[in-house]
């Protein structure tokens, strides 16, 4: 009996400490297409401890879930990891229409439905962000614990919203989403500054350029138009009941203190870690440190 005690004690600390990894070939050869019930196809990668707590990662405007691949062998084993791709991304179906928060976090009810996975974490950073406090709001029972990414809640109490607003460092590039034209080069000039990351893997960094640029030109513009107009996060947030990780980088172009500030006054009980030094993907300049507080939120 004592040494089938110490024999799981032993096997339980070696998953934990095991580490593990994933380069862009597995991803792909991993990657699977998963039909939903209202039509959308969604790819998904799944990664981890079959067996253990479900937890969805969900990507920013114009990228997918390659953007996670450098980040994976940081985050506990014992996790059954789900790493998405939108609908209008990656190679999940790119419909005309539609692409609110809503519809984009019910493929995510739609995704756990299909998978028979009662409650899952969800993770997501910038757009993907606003989409897991909307699926927290929507269906609560659904939702173990929360991580907000590089987010926003949205013009605050007193903020003067507009119809139509969106975050400024994305508002200033309207015009020239507004002039994309299909086939859209991976290698403009526009595109190398929409996805310009110094000293990230360029690698992977071309990768995702590649990937963004198989977007039409019209989906982005109904992504930009519909998905990222935030003027009424703050009449739903009350709804997100779930413990909550706030994570932003203090030198971040497109969330800023404004946006920080709107999200901290709406959640006050939730954890807020900020990287001083880091931009808009604090998982990318430090993904250890990042990490590690996610594992120990989730633990």
């Amino acid at each position: 009996m004592v040494m089938r005690v110490l024999a799981f004690f032993l096997v339980t600390i070696s998953a934990a400490t095991q580490v593990w990894s994933m380069d862009i070939a597995q991803f792909d050869r991993r990657q699977k297409i998963v039909p939903l019930a209202n039509g959308v196809r969604m790819a998904v990668v799944e990664t981890g401890n079959p067996k253990g707590p479900a937890i969805v990662m969900i990507h920013g405007y114009t990228n997918n879930s390659v953007e996670w691949v450098d980040f994976l062998p940081n985050l506990s084993p014992n996790m059954r990891i789900l790493l998405v791709d939108l609908r209008g991304h990656g190679a999940s179906s790119k419909p005309e229409c539609c692409y609110t928060r809503v519809d984009f976090a019910y493929d995510i009810k739609l995704l756990l439905d299909r998978l028979k996975i009662e409650r899952a974490d969800i993770f997501g950073q910038s757009l993907g962000s606003i989409v897991a406090q909307t699926f927290a709001e929507y269906w609560p029972q659904r939702t173990r614990r929360v991580i907000l990414m590089s987010s926003t809640g949205g013009p605050g109490r007193s903020g003067a919203a507009k119809p139509g607003d969106a975050p400024d460092a994305v508002s200033s590039m309207r015009s020239a989403i507004a002039s994309l034209k299909d086939p859209i080069d991976p290698d403009s000039p526009f595109m190398l500054a929409w996805w310009d990351a110094p000293g990230f893997n360029a690698v992977l960094l071309r990768r995702i350029r590649v990937d963004s640029a198989r977007i039409p030109a019209d989906v982005w513009r109904a992504m930009l138009d519909q998905g990222l107009v935030f003027n009424d996060l703050q009449a739903s947030l009350p709804r997100l009941k779930a413990p909550t990780l706030l994570i932003w980088g203090g030198k971040d172009t497109i969330f800023g203190p404004d946006d920080r500030r709107s999200l901290q006054d709406a959640l006050p009980q939730a954890r807020t870690v900020l990287y001083e030094d880091s931009g808009h993907y604090p998982f990318w300049d430090h993904p250890k440190e990042v990490a590690d507080e996610i594992n120990r939120f989730l633990q």
